[in-house]
């Protein structure tokens, strides 16, 4: 009889106990339901790094697990955002349409509401018309179902050709990047369909919710958030408990020896692929209404870039290690970037870290990579005497260049 998960893996109950007391701890801080210690806008914040930890074990499956390094799954986050921000934009220029008119002498059409709707939205772009591709943004739960079905059937079709092709290693992660990169160059055009570098903007006002207050709005989305990060991790760690985990982890090590042994490698992979671009885009449809805004600019190729730093400093392979990684990276940039780092005058130079930030994160990177390779998630294995498996010495990887058993544990 096969035991329950929280029994076969006693760290899926450690991090649930500690997201409940983390997201109960900022309740109580809140300005809508606590002591108001946390502003509104840090609450946002959090809920924000929440949904990147949530894309984080996206990465960290495809990457950590399979050991396919995807330098593309920020498109699929944003993707997921522009279905949600369609209808969020959508359905608030309507309730604004409809006030304006409604100081008319005639009752205005459909038709008339139609068209204020549309040369609102894309008055800013010369356009008076809504494209097709928002024929659905007046209904949620259509485009709540797009926002997982477009980056689904995307990430299927993409994963389809490369792995079908066979393609492996560094060139899968230049596809990846070339794909994110001729998406974004695509958007920043204004007859794209939505609004080119303007992006969609608003989306922090709850069409239908606009009397209730943003500190509170912050603070449900700071629940679902943190209830979404929960039920992937739970799911995660089913997957990589069982017979499917242990497979891709083979092909992740040795996907020659996994293919004869009659296994279908394309098959696992494009799975797997398929499914974390679909959990990276709930997670990008819960972070651009914290957000408020959305343009062509958060799917550059170097925001998914920083999702795989992210998953290596917390430590791949080890989902808590890409939650703690994303937290930690994330909230961390916000504090630099954000001018709350303060400036060190050295007489001849002033080290400013808005401008530093990232030379920082670089040279952490390499840092982590060269000497501490399973990460911050490292330390928690010292303190839980977690070991790697004995391969007495042998390769933990198929590459020339893979870390020999006994790098590992130093």
């Amino acid at each position: 009889m096969t035991r329950p998960i929280l029994a076969r893996n006693p760290q899926v109950l450690y991090f649930l106990l500690a997201l409940a007391v983390f997201t109960l701890g900022v309740t109580l801080l809140s300005e809508a339901y606590g002591v108001a210690f946390l502003s509104t806008s840090f609450v946002k914040t959090l809920g924000k790094t929440l949904c990147l930890c949530l894309v984080a074990l996206a990465m960290d499956l495809i990457w950590g697990y399979a050991g396919i390094l995807s330098l593309g799954h920020m498109a699929f986050f944003a993707i997921g955002g522009y279905m949600v921000g369609m209808w969020l934009m959508y359905a608030r220029t309507e309730e604004i349409v409809i006030a304006a008119m409604a100081n008319e002498a005639l009752p205005a059409t459909a038709e008339e509401i139609r068209n204020g709707i549309a040369t609102q939205i894309f008055g800013v772009v010369g356009g008076s018309e809504l494209p097709a591709i928002w024929f659905f943004a007046h209904s949620l739960p259509i485009q709540l179902f797009l926002a997982l079905a477009v980056p689904g059937v995307l990430a299927l079709v993409f994963g389809w050709l490369a792995f079908r092709s066979r393609v492996t290693g560094v060139y899968l992660s230049i596809l990846t990047q070339a794909m994110t990169l001729a998406l974004a160059l695509y958007l920043f055009q204004n007859d794209s369909g939505l609004r080119g570098n303007n992006g969609l903007s608003g989306l922090q006002n709850i069409p239908g919710l606009t009397d209730v207050s943003q500190d509170r709005l912050s603070v449900w989305f700071f629940w679902a958030s943190a209830l979404a990060l929960a039920a992937v991790f739970v799911l995660l760690s089913w997957v990589v408990a069982g017979k499917f985990g242990s497979v891709i982890r083979a092909i992740r090590d040795d996907e020659q020896r996994v293919r004869f042994l009659g296994y279908s490698v394309e098959g696992y992979k494009l799975f797997v692929f398929t499914l974390t671009a679909i959990i990276a885009a709930i997670a990008g449809a819960l972070y651009y209404p914290q957000a408020g805004i959305i343009n062509p600019a958060e799917l550059a190729p170097i925001a998914s870039i920083y999702l795989a730093v992210w998953v290596a400093i917390g430590g791949r392979g080890r989902l808590y290690g890409a939650v703690i990684g994303a937290a930690f990276v994330s909230l961390l940039s916000s504090w630099f970037t954000g001018g709350r780092a303060p400036s060190i005058d050295l007489g001849i130079y002033t080290i400013n870290w808005v401008d530093w930030w990232l030379v920082l994160l670089g040279v952490a990177f390499v840092l982590v990579t060269l000497y501490a390779p399973k990460g911050i998630g490292g330390l928690f294995d010292l303190a839980t005497h977690v070991r790697s498996p004995d391969r007495k010495g042998a390769p933990l990887g198929p590459d020339d260049g893979s870390l020999m058993e006994k790098e590992a544990q130093e």
